[in-house]
């Protein structure tokens, strides 16, 4: 598809509801042209990231009207969200996408790229050998932070919550937080969580996260996941955030409809991975136009693009992680990079990754 290192590069503008981030900023879509590769930007796709077209175009970069125009002109495609409807019409069997595509939890987006019979490899599945996910951390760090943040907003009692202060005062009881999984996006959880000074119940598998997250201070508790445990502490939790992942598959649920049933109407559940299908199940997919629903007078927030919030933030952050992995694909021998490799979703008219072939075997 891509001979010698001259690669046509497209960033469309995010399409998804509210989404405000960008594939590249400026500064890295620099680095692909002074490597030699050209590169096409829709207009305004950096716009709410705070990143002007002018700025694109002092990078070398060529502004394109629309998606269409984009789509035609690249080889690579490298945006943040999955494609929607709209565009997955525009994409072509010659294309290498590159993007999260959190296919497990879309079997109609993933038959669509297998039809197309294009290359797509996810952000979320690429996989250094350290079992590290280099393009999912930096977006985790940030939805980790958002669920508390947003968690503490949606407990106030305007907006449906119990009515409490998350770090509680003197006289006042701390409110209890509940993460399951301590993984980036749970970690982060609980850093924040504890440093506003709630009480804070963490469960991992894993004993040296449990330990990391035991030193965040004497406010956490951290616990093994027994199904029993889970559900006591949920049971009196002022908030959830359901932060579980299994590279490539669906989230396994962790807390039943009858373990939401018994919280205390007010309380709140956030769900992180809702990406993959979300890790409790009485969650369901929301966007930031309407963010947050009711089950049993259990708030839950489950947008599917959370650090689409802070676009200008999340965008730096994931073009830092992204320039890298971008540049080894431009290359003829990309496959060769074992990271990527283990992130190729579909190809060829084919689903290969090894997790996303176990979630769709379930369904």
């Amino acid at each position: 598809m891509m001979k010698g290192l001259n690669v046509r590069i497209g960033i469309p503008k995010e399409v998804k509801t509210l989404e405000g981030r960008v594939g590249l900023v400026p500064a890295a879509v620099g680095a692909l042209v002074s490597a030699g590769h050209e590169v096409a930007v829709q207009a305004s796709a950096g716009e709410s990231s705070g990143f002007a077209d002018a700025q694109y175009t002092a990078m070398g970069a060529k502004i394109l009207p629309d998606a269409k125009s984009v789509y035609d002109a690249a080889q690579l495609i490298v945006k943040v969200k999955e494609p929607q409807p709209a565009e997955v019409r525009l994409l072509r069997p010659d294309h290498l996408l590159f993007s999260y595509l959190h296919l497990a939890a879309e079997p109609e987006l993933t038959k669509n790229l297998r039809d197309i019979g294009l290359t797509a490899v996810a952000f979320e599945t690429v996989e250094e050998t350290n079992r590290a996910l280099p393009l999912l951390a930096p977006m985790s760090d940030i939805a980790g932070r958002i669920a508390i943040q947003a968690g503490a907003h949606y407990l106030h009692r305007p907006l449906g919550g119990k009515g409490i202060l998350l770090g509680g005062l003197p006289a006042a009881e701390r409110g209890h937080v509940v993460v399951l999984g301590a993984g980036v996006a749970g970690g982060n959880a609980v850093a924040l969580a504890a440093a506003m000074g709630a009480r804070v119940t963490v469960f991992d598998r894993n004993r040296d996260k449990l330990a990391a997250m035991r030193a965040l201070g004497a406010n956490v508790t951290a616990l093994y996941p027994f199904e029993h445990q889970i559900r006591e502490a949920v049971k009196g939790a002022d908030l959830v955030v359901g932060a579980v992942l299994i590279v490539g598959e669906k989230a396994p649920h962790l807390i039943d409809a009858a373990t939401v049933g018994a919280m205390e109407p007010g309380s709140v559940i956030i769900d992180i991975s809702v990406d993959q299908g979300g890790c409790i199940e009485t969650t369901r997919p929301t966007t930031y136009a309407d963010p947050v629903y009711t089950y049993e007078g259990v708030l839950h927030f489950a947008v599917t693009n959370m650090p689409g919030a802070v676009p200008k933030t999340a965008s730096q952050a994931l073009s830092a992680a992204l320039i890298p992995y971008v540049s080894a694909l431009t290359q003829p021998d990309w496959r060769q990079n074992a990271a990527l490799r283990a992130g190729i979703n579909v190809e060829g008219g084919k689903i290969v990754h090894p997790g996303l072939l176990r979630s769709l075997a379930k369904m």
